[in-house]
């Protein structure tokens, strides 16, 4: 009995540890708001869905909060000036239909112009 107790225990924790937290979805308009979580309850993304495509800003955040990247859809395509955070830099990438057509990027310690 005593082994089927901890075989039971051992089962129920790791069911436990192993749930997924559920995406949110929700109408916006003629839109789909899509937040999908981290195990830790954080948020792990944030973006729409227009006709079952990637439409409009989503940003994506680390399991502590902090924010990743954040940029732009148009019909399931990455668009526009995308911005991507680590620890020491930020990048700036410009895309056009979903491809690359320039990098910038930017250190803790670079200047600032503010003219």
């Amino acid at each position: 009995m005593r082994k089927s107790l901890f075989a039971g225990l051992l089962l129920f924790t790791g069911v436990v540890v192993a749930q997924n937290i559920e995406p949110k979805y929700e109408v916006v308009g003629k839109e789909v708001k899509a937040t999908y979580y981290y195990d830790n309850g954080q948020v792990k993304q944030e973006g729409f869905y227009k006709d079952g495509k990637l439409n409009g800003k989503w940003v994506a955040f680390n399991e502590d909060g902090s924010k990743q990247s954040i940029g732009e859809y148009k019909d399931g395509m990455k668009t526009g000036k995308w911005f991507f955070w680590n620890n020491a830099t930020l990048a700036e990438v410009d895309y056009s239909k979903s491809k690359i057509s320039e990098v910038k990027k930017w250190t803790k310690d670079a200047i600032v112009n503010r003219n």
